[in-house]
């Protein structure tokens, strides 16, 4: 009987704790990976690397006591060879040319959903698949193509007519609510249409990570009633 193989072990390393248990519970959904820890600031970052082997850092560029690359970098003085995908809302692209030089194989911007995260790690695994030795110049810029071109089904893009913004929004208004809110309550606090709303809510819905029941107690029919759902580990 063949052996499964030993998943990639990823350590999530976010200074929000809502935004850390979102990414966990993201890479614990993507097959081939899994989640060795989750590290709040780069001195628990190296704690858990001390400890914890680990094959890949799902990094946040801002943290409270110093730069992600600046952690990368100190990692890459001791030895430490794990791959690196930079998460930030940052754009400036002096950073991303830094991370390249030290060894940051893919930048996430902020925010970002469940299919774009499943995208850069299922390509990431393909180029960790690629081994030996190339025959020649197409296979080396296959095994790179892996981690650069963007698979054909368009997985990594929001539903149409949805926009990145307007999610964040969205998102941020839900998970501030600790009772859960209607479409209509969320569409006033952003600023959007009920309808509208509702299609970024069920979006959540829909990627794991907002709940929805019937809210009853009212004349007519019943109002969903939506509710940030929050990682478990």
């Amino acid at each position: 009987m063949t052996a499964a193989p030993t998943p990639i072990r990823v350590l999530v390393v976010e200074d929000d704790p809502v935004a850390a248990d979102a990414h966990a519970l993201y890479v614990g959904r993507v097959t081939g990976f899994a989640v060795a820890g989750v590290a709040h600031s780069r001195a628990e970052a190296v704690r858990v690397l001390e400890r914890t082997g680990v094959d890949l850092l799902l990094l946040d560029l801002y943290l409270p006591d110093g730069h992600g690359l600046h952690l990368v970098r100190s990692l890459r003085a001791a030895g430490h060879s794990a791959d690196v995908i930079a998460v930030t809302s940052a754009r400036d692209l002096a950073i991303v040319r830094e991370g390249v030089s030290l060894g940051v194989v893919q930048y996430v911007l902020k925010p970002f959903t469940f299919a774009t995260l499943r995208d850069r790690l299922t390509r990431y695994a393909e180029f960790r698949a690629t081994a030996g030795e190339a025959s020649g110049q197409d296979e080396v810029d296959r095994a790179l193509a892996a981690l650069r071109a963007p698979h054909a089904d368009g997985s990594a893009g929001l539903p149409k007519g949805l926009s990145a913004p307007t999610l964040e929004a969205v998102t941020r208004t839900l998970r501030g609510s600790a009772a859960g809110l209607t479409a209509a309550e969320a569409g006033a606090a952003v600023g959007i249409s009920r309808i509208t709303a509702r299609r970024y809510l069920e979006h959540l819905v829909m990627e794991g990570r907002a709940a929805r029941s019937p809210q009853y107690g009212q004349i007519g029919r019943p109002e969903l009633q939506y509710r940030w759902k929050p990682a478990t580990r």
